[in-house]
């Protein structure tokens, strides 16, 4: 798989450190590259300061105010009133236009259709869409805050709870974008997350995604987070589970959930020297079910972000049969990210991430998923 990246961001850095998701790889035709092959890429793990946000710094700045849009924009909203009217619908064009455009370009796509048209632009898909293949380009239609509000919802309507999509949206998130979540879930379902996710939810998942959307995470200060206190908070983990008769599940996910992650990555290493295994080898042992499941996930996707994503993409196909909603969803919410995601899914399946999707899905739902794993990574192929 071959892939091209903007010279700024290979300058002075070897090849695992890349930054894949910068958006300045949309390169121009003169713009220098570099290729390489994707399965030879092995990316070195970079712990961050602070857990990874899954929105782009763009759709942020968007949602501060009325955002400037450019002519383009004006067109795209016209394909898709012409692919809605009249009898049928014409679903390449509306994969085209949506399926084809990145986060920041959708955003700016549903805007405009509502100042033009007076109508959401998800209500249109609503009305002229089904299956999968509308399930996923309503979600397209929304800003991705909003689409994230409307995947909790989806998980916790109707008879029973997805706890699983619930986990992967609320676990291991940024400060920032907990609190944004927060907002707009209220503002759409005039409803306290915390509120929805103790009505849902019981033991120790109620728990852990409690803790979560506290968005209690430090910010990283070296003079504070240092050696001794990783070990100091090693042995009150140590102390919380496998120390003692019974755990103190609570106990475990404030410090999980307070690290920031290079931090815990320190935590995690005190652990091991102490221990002779690592955080999540403790989770498991005193953890289990969906709560273990959940609890594992938030902790790599703080440690390990990249990978985990993969891995929980990977998953959405496990088994007998597949998961197209939990498909969709991480599609749609690691689209920012995906390169790098997709360098992982190759490391841990010797399979790309296009080639899962060809492989559990048909039809334009299909057409559709390939199209948006091609904006995230045009390059690859």
């Amino acid at each position: 798989i071959n892939a091209r990246y903007c010279t700024s961001c290979a300058a002075n850095s070897d090849l695992g450190s890349i930054d894949l998701s910068c958006r300045s790889n949309r390169l121009r035709p003169s713009t220098d590259i570099i290729k390489i092959n994707l399965p030879q890429l092995q990316l070195h793990t970079i712990i961050m300061s602070q857990s990874i946000n899954l929105y782009p710094d763009s759709v942020h700045k968007s949602l501060l105010g009325d955002p400037e849009y450019y002519p383009e924009i004006d067109t795209y909203v016209e394909t898709i009133r012409n692919a809605t009217k009249g009898f049928g619908t014409d679903e390449d064009a509306l994969i085209q236009t949506l399926g084809s455009k990145d986060i920041h370009e959708r955003y700016l796509i549903a805007y405009r259709y509502k100042e033009t048209y007076n109508q959401d632009l998800k209500d249109l898909m609503n009305k002229e869409t089904s299956g999968n293949f509308g399930v996923l380009i309503k979600l397209l239609a929304l800003p991705i805050p909003d689409a994230e509000a409307k995947i909790i919802n989806m998980a916790t309507k109707g008879m029973g709870t997805n706890e699983k999509l619930l986990w992967s949206v609320i676990c291991g998130r940024s400060n920032e974008e907990i609190e944004l979540l927060k907002k707009v879930y209220f503002k759409k379902y005039n409803k306290d997350l915390s509120i929805l996710v103790a009505s849902e939810l019981s033991g120790v998942l109620k728990k852990l995604h409690l803790a979560c959307l506290q968005g209690m995470e430090e910010t990283y200060d070296p003079t504070y987070h240092n050696e001794s206190k990783a070990v100091e908070d090693a042995d009150e983990f140590y102390a919380a589970g496998e120390g003692k008769w019974g755990t103190d599940e609570a106990a475990l996910f404030d410090i999980i959930c307070k690290a920031p992650p290079k931090y815990l990555q320190m935590i995690d290493d005190a652990y091991v020297a102490k221990r002779n295994h690592n955080l999540e080898r403790a989770l498991e042992k005193e953890l289990s079910g969906k709560g273990k499941k959940a609890a594992i996930f938030h902790l790599n996707m703080k440690l390990n972000p990249y990978k985990t994503a993969a891995e929980h993409i990977k998953s959405t196909c496990a088994g007998i049969g597949t998961d197209e909603l939990g498909l969709s969803c991480a599609i749609l919410r690691y689209q920012h990210i995906l390169p790098r995601v997709m360098v992982e899914h190759v490391n841990i399946s010797s399979k790309t991430v296009e080639d899962r999707v060809v492989s559990e899905t048909s039809g334009y739902y299909r057409k559709l998923l390939v199209q948006m794993i091609k904006v995230a990574w045009p390059d690859a192929a």
